[in-house]
């Protein structure tokens, strides 16, 4: 049935209104290009709280004369917010273009690696890559299938192993053996069985950084990035030298002791891969099913959901590698066990004040002071 001439008249209007508005939103980057050079020339952060809370409050205040809610006025401008600020860190990123040496990945054409080759280009560099994966493929000036194809690392300025967890120590020790020139720097999510490969580098003086990215593949590189670097010896040296090869306009470099990375990431990824893992699997065990879960799901439901099922929809070999290879996961285990039991046993008891305090004690566990 052919929509009625008021309909389409209509629609026409709300094409003429859309085109109105992609201008103006065209215009409004522009002036935050603008804002991102001042900002990248004055060296002042991009994302401002207090300008964005100032625009989300202004924008809630006219959700009633526009007839909607402002929970969707707040997400329009939302997503205007982090358009500007995409824009703002464009601006940055092409200043540092054409200031690069070259690096060799290994392991580019996996998840991490693809990352790390699109986020070393756009930051200056030259990047070849190796990886089993280019086995099959024409050969390319740029690609290896092999380390041993790689005929001298001696002109890199930096050797970047991004292969999965597991493979790291064999990959690294390979490496350290033809002693490259430049860094080597591997980005594993957990260090301790990478112990002997280090020890080995040492005995031959070869340059090992530690670097763990505190995300996955799907992060945009027009974001804020924090980059955890596991120091062996000396914080401040190891860490300016990754800012140094890595630096982005807006990224951030934390630098941990090595022997304390572990720990922090059993807790950091371990606790919180747990959850989601927990959470899911209590589910297959609820014979409910999922279509009405989500129909008359709570708001609460809803968000943990969607944050396991980001765990959930990961490689299960990774994650299981996250928790197997991490020598502190008793002690999450442990606390979680520990956790649990004295949850059920507060509702049992209907424990109010303990339960209070429980709950009190937790929120500040979670809430930093940020």
């Amino acid at each position: 049935m052919a929509p009625s001439r008021e309909l389409a008249q209509n629609r026409d209007e709300i094409a003429e209104i859309d085109r109105a508005l992609l201008e103006l939103l065209r215009r409004r980057f522009d002036v935050a290009a603008r804002i991102g050079h001042v900002k990248a020339e004055e060296g002042l952060p991009i994302v401002v709280r207090d300008v964005e809370d100032r625009i989300l409050s202004k924008a809630r205040e006219r959700a009633e004369d526009c007839q909607v809610s402002e929970s969707v006025m707040a997400e329009v401008f939302q997503a205007i917010i982090r358009g500007s600020v995409e824009r703002q860190y464009r601006i940055g990123i092409e200043r540092r273009a054409g200031q690069g040496g070259r690096v060799l990945l290994l392991g580019g054409a996996g998840g991490m690696g693809s990352w790390f080759r699109h986020f070393l280009e756009l930051i200056g560099h030259s990047v070849q890559i190796v990886d089993p994966a280019l086995r099959n493929l024409p050969a390319a000036a740029d690609q290896y299938s092999s380390l041993e194809a790689v005929p001298d690392l001696a002109r890199y300025d930096a050797v970047i192993v991004a292969v999965p967890l597991r493979q790291t120590p064999g990959v690294l020790e390979a490496v350290i053996e033809r002693r490259p020139r430049g860094p080597i720097i591997e980005v594993a999510s957990i260090k301790d069985h990478l112990r002997p490969a280090l020890e080995r580098a040492k005995a031959l003086n070869v340059t090992v950084r530690c670097l763990h990215p505190m995300f996955g593949p799907g992060k945009s590189h027009y974001e804020p990035l924090t980059f955890v670097v596991a120091s062996q010896d000396e914080p401040e040296i190891e860490r300016e030298a990754l800012e140094s090869l890595l630096r982005h306009p807006y990224s951030r470099f934390l630098a941990v002791p090595f022997s304390h990375h572990d720990r922090l990431m059993g807790w950091l990824l371990g606790l919180a891969h747990l959850n989601g893992m927990l959470f899911g699997a209590a589910l297959t065990r609820s014979g409910l099913d999922p279509r009405e879960l989500a129909a008359c799901a709570s708001t609460t439901f809803s968000r943990q959901a969607a944050t396991a099922l980001s765990v959930l929809s990961e490689d299960p070999d990774l994650y299981l590698d996250i928790q197997h290879l991490n020598p502190h996961r008793a002690a999450v285990y442990e606390a979680t066990r520990e956790a649990l039991d004295h949850l059920i046993e507060m509702v049992d008891g209907q424990e109010r004040e303990d339960f209070r305090e429980t709950m009190r004690a937790a929120r500040e566990a979670v809430q930093s002071d940020d």
